[in-house]
């Protein structure tokens, strides 16, 4: 679960997608961005409860578990007791605030992927498996990468001003604020106060992240379907088909920290109690941000919602 959600959204998808080549040109951007829209608003209570804990709001207490040794632990809170948490406070609705500007981010990002993607074809090249032509094969995957990474680049760049806005939408949750209403007013505000730097606050770390991700992932699977998979195997054409896939699952987590220190960076100091002390010191840089979480030693702060440990050891605590 926590996985999936630290995928970039745009440069991998799992394998298929038949129906959307079935559609034509047009009517596959319209399916992409219409199934773009339903999978946000599908898993906006799970990024809301994560960015939630990323900021470091804790409203209810941990719970005495034990581990996989059989070891009494503190477990804070998990996704559904956070999201009945939230219900309780705002309502079914409230698991869905910031949704909007969500979505007009989610759409931005897929029109722009494919008004870049047409503005700039990339001539396709027949699969290359071969250990001979493991240059030629290499190649093919530097081209297509860069490629992509210009594609998420420009997406990233044209979406962030909304995923700030959603962003602060959401944590005003944590101190019951009302300053960002709606997306318009939201718009007004955050350029009066912080002019137009203001919406893209926290974009070098996302961008960085999504850069790592897309070679890390897209080389790792080159060099696996090369040299691991054979091209004698019957089920080789499978494999190859889904390593892109599963190697994004893992690069996601080693990129984790880019997307947690983005996040953070998109609330903090706005006038907002989640983005303020106790929560967070105002940060001077995301570099600043980063080194402060590495210092506490929550880097990958909210890449897991299921077993969270407290940080303060079991010992502390009367458990029995």
């Amino acid at each position: 679960m926590a996985a999936m959600a630290a995928l970039p959204p745009g440069p991998l998808s799992p394998p298929g997608g038949g129906a959307a080549d079935a559609a034509g040109p047009e009517g596959a951007e319209g399916l992409f961005v219409l199934l773009g829209a339903g999978l946000a608003a599908a898993s906006h209570p799970l990024l809301y409860v994560k960015l939630l804990v990323q900021v470091g709001h804790e409203p209810l207490p941990p719970t005495i578990g034990r581990n996989v040794l059989g070891r009494k632990v503190l477990y804070l809170p998990g996704f559904f007791t956070y999201a009945r948490h939230i219900v309780d406070v705002d309502g079914k609705r409230g698991l869905f605030r910031g949704l909007t500007p969500r979505l007009i981010s989610s759409t931005l990002s897929t029109i722009t992927r494919g008004s870049v993607k047409k503005a700039f074809p990339l001539e396709d090249m027949e699969h290359v498996s071969n250990k001979d032509d493991v240059k030629t094969s290499l190649r093919k995957v530097v081209r297509e990468t860069s490629h992509e990474m210009m594609m998420q680049c420009v997406s990233r760049f044209v979406s962030h001003p909304l995923h700030v806005i959603s962003m602060r939408c959401m944590v005003q949750f944590v101190g019951r604020e009302v300053k960002y209403s709606g997306v318009f007013s939201a718009i007004g505000r955050i350029f009066k106060e912080e002019g137009i730097l203001g919406f893209f606050v926290g974009l070098v770390p996302h961008i960085l992240g999504d850069v790592i991700f897309l070679w890390c992932c897209n080389l790792l699977a080159h060099f696996i379907n090369t040299y691991a998979v054979d091209d004698n195997f019957s089920q080789a054409s499978v494999i190859r088909s889904y390593t892109k896939f599963v190697m994004g699952i893992a690069v996601s987590m080693l990129t984790y920290p880019f997307l947690l220190v983005g996040d953070l960076m998109a609330v903090n100091n706005c006038g907002l109690r989640a983005g303020l002390p106790p929560y967070a010191p105002a940060f001077a840089s995301w570099i600043h941000c980063w080194r402060y979480l590495s210092a506490q030693g929550q880097l990958f702060r909210g890449s897991s919602l299921l077993f969270r440990r407290a940080p303060i050891p079991a010992a502390s605590f009367p458990i029995d």
